[in-house]
């Protein structure tokens, strides 16, 4: 008899209540593939848009589904083709329906010594979207970036990339943030009335990430004053107004490879906002989804 896991899972779209927490057979590494038992699994904005149905479009699913992208963990499967790696081994990396007791990884890298299980589960995905929003909107050394929501998970780790390579970071971020923005190397400043003119009086802004999706685009696109010079992660409305909307994507081995050379070098650090229980994911997604998140969120199976 197969030995059954625990795993969240929908069946239909909506809100957080129609996330399960079910048993079920766990998957096995297909060529190229790992699996692992998961230690924690982290939580992106692209898990909730998804079972809101938002990215259909996309990147179509069939339901059921399970949900979930990066994980943590230690390999106990490796699928044929794969090389350099071995079961008891420490990983991290994205993969497929990763809130589960045990998940299959397409991409990975060892597990950085600096780092606990739960904090590398959390850098997956918003390494990779950060080093690509910075490589599409063209920001050099030299120049100044503006992110706007640089708090969270991707805006943290765009400013910090950034500024590694010598970019002067703008970071827009609630009143509670200011502090925490501000020791990641970034100027920093607020939201609300008058949030452009605060900026401008930093000076010239050469691009901007829209991390946040709060309604800035098109003052992003006057600070800048080029929809090619902005992108945004959460925006869907950003290509009406000439701005590239910037999906799941993206090379995650090399990003994997970079998240580790800057974490070993200490130029790299991603806190955890909170940890839930793997059967409380419905709770961890709807936080996400309130936004104002300091770090990253990640589930404990």
């Amino acid at each position: 008899m197969v030995a059954l896991m625990k795993m969240i899972s929908f069946s239909e779209f909506g809100g957080p209540d129609v996330l399960r927490f079910i048993d079920a057979e766990p998957p096995h590494a297909a060529e190229g593939q790992i699996r692992i038992s998961v230690s924690a699994a982290g939580v992106n904005p692209v898990d909730w848009r998804i079972r809101l149905g938002q990215r259909q479009e996309s990147h179509p699913i069939s339901l059921p589904s399970g949900i979930g992208q990066d994980a943590s963990g230690i390999v106990d499967e490796v699928g044929d083709g794969v090389t350099g790696i071995q079961e008891g081994d420490a990983v991290f990396g994205r993969g497929l329906d990763t809130y589960a007791e045990h998940a299959v990884l397409t991409s990975w890298a060892p597990l950085p010594s600096s780092l606990s299980f739960a904090e590398a589960a959390g850098y997956p995905s918003v390494v990779e979207t950060a080093l690509r929003a910075i490589r599409e909107v063209g920001v050099e050394a030299g120049q100044t970036l503006l992110v706007s929501g640089a708090s969270g998970g991707v805006g943290s780790a765009a400013v910090q990339i950034a500024v590694a390579r010598g970019i002067t970071v703008i970071g827009t971020a609630g009143s509670a943030n200011q502090e925490y923005v501000r020791g990641l190397g970034a100027l920093v400043t607020t939201y609300g009335d008058g949030w452009t003119d605060r900026v401008g009086e930093y000076g010239q802004v050469d691009a901007a990430i829209d991390v946040a999706g709060s309604g800035v685009i098109a003052d992003l696109v006057s600070i800048t004053g080029n929809p090619d010079r902005v992108v945004t992660i959460a925006d869907l409305s950003g290509p009406s107004l000439g701005v590239r909307f910037l999906g799941v994507g993206g090379d995650m081995f090399v990003a994997l490879n970079i998240a580790v050379e800057l974490i070993d070098a200490g130029l790299l650090r991603i806190p955890i906002e909170k940890s839930y229980p793997l059967a409380d994911a419905a709770t961890a997604q709807s936080d996400s989804q309130a936004g104002h998140t300091r770090g990253r969120r990640v589930l404990i199976p």
